[in-house]
């Protein structure tokens, strides 16, 4: 695989320098600062990959190109948002970039409770606490009939923990919850989430699988065209929030879009963090069913409380938590060998080490939530670890 390493741009805490000294060869990278539906201009694409160039990598993936609420409700600019998003894919080809990935969830990205919860070593981990989820959607952001999105006894829970916060505890579950994509400087008040999620009323799980199939069936051609490979990441965590649906979460979920859109451009981001969440995923099983459509990995673990859906969990040691890591690699490593006998261009998989623990100095430098350079750096060196001990003569993956 290709190691890869998430940056944000110039306004990183963790520099592409510290990104090449942990052993990454590649990084990932996006224009946040360029407004959600508008199209990605030539000069700043170009100014990105100077940047990274100059810190002695080359950027290999963009994560993400983002797509509108428009897009995904279908209301308002959306056309014209997704003619911008298939010129930002003619732009990015043109300047070397041959893997974008993208999501499809609504209003919120990636949602945690708790950016810095401290594990049983005193590091820092990103987390979701179901409780407190559940305590934030009724008497914080008091959504319109939340309550009748969970059983009786998680209420009475959710109602326990909140007489408990103090104003400090739930201003901090506003902001966790109501942040915007990683690296962005988006985010939104409780006024505006609640309107947000006003813009989803009537939008079911099968409009927005729709929704989804229309904007591949209009992408997926010009990614052809242009030798870009498309990869959908999945919901994170994989169920419902707020009211709305999710359509990314399991592996039925993704047979679906990659049958109906069948294209090997067309593919999918493996997260194992984000599809770990789930005890009914299974993530060996998933990689080796979707091998030749798998464009971009992310390697994470997660520890859930209990197995139940929806659950919560935090974000473990790479090597901990409930995916089986060797066995995701092991299957990820077939499927490049498989594409090296026939010749494939894109036999090396880019992968990530996602997010990490926040461990030694990485307490002081005050990077992106769950992107610290140490804790990423000690779940490279481990994955790496696995990937050279299966690539041993004596164990045939070559």
């Amino acid at each position: 695989m290709r190691h890869t390493w998430r940056w944000f741009g110039p306004v990183d805490k963790v520099t592409v320098q510290d990104a090449a000294q942990a052993g990454a060869k590649g990084i990932v990278s996006a224009l946040h600062h360029i407004p959600t539906g508008d199209v990605w201009p030539v000069d700043e694409i170009a100014k990105r990959h100077e940047e990274i160039k100059a810190g002695g990598l080359f950027w290999d993936v963009v994560e993400s190109v983002p797509v509108s609420e428009s897009v995904k409700t279908q209301t308002g600019d959306w056309r014209t948002h997704v003619d911008n998003w298939k010129e930002t894919l003619r732009r990015l080809s043109a300047s070397g970039i041959k893997t974008v990935c993208y999501n499809f969830m609504p209003v919120l990205d990636w949602t945690r409770t708790d950016l810095r919860w401290e594990t049983r070593h005193a590091a820092r981990a990103m987390r979701f606490d179901l409780t407190d989820f559940v305590a934030f959607d009724i008497n914080i952001l008091k959504r319109p009939d939340a309550a009748s999105d969970y059983p009786e006894a998680l209420q009475d829970a959710a109602a326990r923990r909140f007489s408990e916060m103090n104003d400090a505890k739930i201003a901090a579950l506003g902001r966790n919850i109501g942040a915007g994509l990683p690296g962005s400087a988006d985010g939104y008040t409780l006024e505006q989430l609640l309107e947000k999620l006003r813009t989803y009323q009537g939008i079911t799980a099968q409009k927005l699988q729709a929704n989804l199939i229309d904007f591949l069936s209009e992408v997926v051609p010009v990614a052809e065209q242009v030798g870009i490979n498309i990869c959908a990441h999945p919901d994170d965590p994989p169920w419902p929030l707020l009211g709305l649906p999710r359509i990314l979460s399991t592996e039925a979920d993704y047979a679906y879009i990659l049958d109906t859109v069948y294209s090997r451009a067309n593919g999918m981001t493996l997260c194992s963090g984000s599809l770990g969440a789930r005890a009914d995923n299974d993530l060996p099983a998933i990689a080796e069913r979707f091998a030749s459509r798998i464009h971009f990995v992310h390697l994470r673990n997660v520890t859930r409380d209990e197995d139940s859906l929806p659950c919560s969990f935090y974000e473990d040691e790479h090597l901990e938590g409930g995916t089986d890591m060797v066995a995701v690699i092991a299957a990820l490593l077939k499927e490049e060998k498989r594409r090296r006998d026939e010749g494939r261009e894109d036999h090396e998989i880019p992968m990530r080490p996602d997010h990490g623990q926040e461990i030694l100095d990485d307490v002081t430098r005050g990077a992106q939530p769950g992107y610290p350079a140490i804790g990423r750096l000690k779940g490279l060196a481990e994955l790496r670890g696995i990937e050279r001990t299966l690539l041993h003569a004596q164990y045939g993956m070559r």
